[in-house]
């Protein structure tokens, strides 16, 4: 962080934003309101800074697995599996060497099961083509399986301590905030362009958590603001989808491989469908078959 310690601890944050705005509007982006952006995101982050074990490591194989189980998951659930995985599987060796089978029971309960599939892939194309040590540059980064672009610049920023600019659900929320409050829609586009402009590039891994806790913050006081954004999307219903008939058909397999006849009288759901999600997850190489047995591959 730049100079946190000179920090005024009496700014309140929400209070703060209408003289901000009034000086943008003034200003512009000037070194001044930049500055001032920066101090107010800075001086929450010192009082209400959030702890997690991914963030007191600087090690590049727990942030991979920290940032892949924070896709579309709340914090408050990745917690409760990322020690006991990274117990599981302290390293890249030790994870791609491990069968899919105990990968998915240490992922169980996380959802979105493609990510721990990915992420041992990402693994073992780090083993056998890097000797073992992730790439830094995201450009390489999202070549990995399961690696956007804004996870290759967030595992960047968070393990190597690289300026790069990219945008995540709280991070959009804190611009949208401050400057974009009379805007109907705001595309990523417009975002990154400040994000650019605001980033402490002498220290962007504390800079971004800073961004992404003052967002939670804002995010708790107006929801709203999410559905601002131009990339906002209502996440379909869980019950009934194909998200959940697949996740019953690997929780059923974690235990023991089993006909298909009895997988099918295992799961409440429409014949029809567990059976073309069967076929999908055996195409994405989740299950396999032999004789009359299905099971986890």
């Amino acid at each position: 962080m730049n100079e946190t310690s000179n920090y005024r601890k009496d700014i309140h944050p929400l209070k703060e934003h209408s003289s901000f705005h009034k000086m943008i509007k003034k200003e512009g982006i000037t070194l001044r309101t930049i500055s001032v952006f920066q101090k107010i995101i800075y001086t929450h982050y010192m009082d209400h800074a959030r702890h997690f074990p991914w963030r007191e490591t600087s090690d590049p194989y727990k942030i991979l697995v920290s940032e892949f189980m924070l896709q579309q998951t709340q914090t408050h659930r990745v917690i409760k599996k990322y020690e006991h995985f990274i117990s599981m599987f302290p390293d890249f060796p030790s994870l791609a060497a491990a069968p899919l089978k105990n990968v998915l029971e240490a992922w169980h309960g996380l959802g979105y099961n493609r990510r721990a599939l990915n992420l041992k892939n990402t693994a073992e194309i780090v083993v056998t083509q890097y000797d073992g040590v992730l790439p830094s540059h995201p450009d390489v980064l999202i070549t990995f399986p399961g690696i956007g672009r804004a996870t290759a610049c967030a595992i960047a920023a968070f393990a190597f301590g690289t300026p790069v600019v990219f945008v995540e659900t709280n991070i959009r929320t804190v611009f949208i905030y401050f400057f974009f409050t009379k805007k109907g829609t705001v595309k990523d586009k417009e975002i990154l362009s400040l994000v650019e402009k605001t980033l402490d590039r002498t220290n962007p891994r504390h800079w971004y958590y800073a961004l992404m806790d003052y967002g939670v913050m804002l995010k708790k006081r107006f929801k709203p603001l999410t559905k601002k954004s131009a990339h906002y999307r209502k996440q379909p219903p869980f019950k009934g989808s194909n998200r959940k008939i697949r996740g019953k058909i690997l929780s059923v397999l974690i235990k023991s491989p089993v006909t298909e006849s009895h997988l099918i009288e295992s799961i409440d759901a429409p014949v029809e469908k567990i059976k073309r999600n069967l076929l999908k997850l055996e195409e994405e190489q989740f299950i396999k078959r032999k004789g009359n047995f299905i099971f986890i591959g």
